[in-house]
């Protein structure tokens, strides 16, 4: 609606189907793994609401870091949307239940080997269903660490949607811009 020329990417075919719907002249869909430099490049590139961590390898992190980075123009910025690890787990509900239309979902938390892991288990209609999901526990200074390798700049760093300062036990997020 701005008039910016827009490409949302995920790994999830199925995800970027669905996001087709709603292609335009300037918006556009495609399946591109994160991991990857893009053949474009941007004047800025978006990962947000924790969509970084998730990777079986720690190293994959780095790559992605450098895959932003590449795909970058001289003068273009990211912006990374990731969890405050530390208010995380210093709230984690460690187990729920959910009720929703009819459903229990029983949610058990926790962090394992730097990870943070949710487990979601629940039946519906005569099927009992388990899910996991795993995220690595990045701090702070674990980007830092991480971008200071890649050769990135961190130009700067909030605490939520609204750009408060980044405090490390309260913050709700870790919202950190770079080139």
């Amino acid at each position: 609606q701005l008039g910016f020329n827009v490409i949302g990417a995920d790994l999830s075919e199925n995800s970027i189907l669905e996001a087709q719907k709603n292609s335009n002249e300037t918006l556009h869909f495609q399946v591109h793994d994160m991991r990857e430099t893009f053949e474009d490049k941007f004047d800025a590139i978006f990962n947000l609401f924790t969509s970084f961590g998730y990777f079986e390898n720690d190293e994959d992190n780095l790559t992605t870091l450098k895959a932003i980075k590449e795909s970058l123009t001289e003068y273009g910025f990211a912006v990374i949307d990731f969890m405050n690890v530390t208010n995380v787990l210093n709230t984690l509900v460690p187990e729920e239940i959910k009720h929703v239309d009819g459903i229990d979902f029983h949610i058990k938390r926790y962090l394992k080997d730097g990870h943070i892991y949710k487990e979601i288990d629940f039946a519906d209609q005569g099927h009992n269903f388990h899910f996991t999901e795993k995220v690595k526990a990045l701090t702070l200074k674990d980007f830092e660490e991480m971008m200071e390798e890649a050769g990135i700049f961190l130009l700067d760093i909030f605490g939520d949607y609204k750009l408060r300062k980044f405090y490390k036990s309260q913050s709700e997020r870790l919202i950190m811009i770079f080139k």
